[in-house]
């Protein structure tokens, strides 16, 4: 079962692609993506990144929390799903 990591405080330099390629180390990687404004186009500041199973998304939130990426501190957390 896949499982999905919270991305905060990213660069506006991170793309979808450099997010993805961060964060394959801890495993493997089904989607990233940085959440942009639909009117500007420009990065929202976070994103998500998720993996095929739930070891691997723990894995990235020790390795990469609190850790540097493209110049920011990044917080990684596990993602929790909306509320209706």
């Amino acid at each position: 079962m896949s499982a999905k990591v919270y991305v905060g405080n990213l660069s506006w330099n991170t793309t979808d692609e450099t997010l993805r390629a961060a964060f394959s180390d801890a495993g493997q990687v089904l989607d990233a993506i940085v959440m942009r404004d639909r009117d500007t186009g420009r990065s929202r500041g976070f994103g998500f990144v998720t993996f095929a199973d739930s070891a691997s998304a723990q894995a990235a939130v020790e390795m990469y929390n609190e850790q540097e990426l493209d110049g920011r501190r990044i917080k990684v957390t596990l993602a929790t799903g909306r509320q209706p």
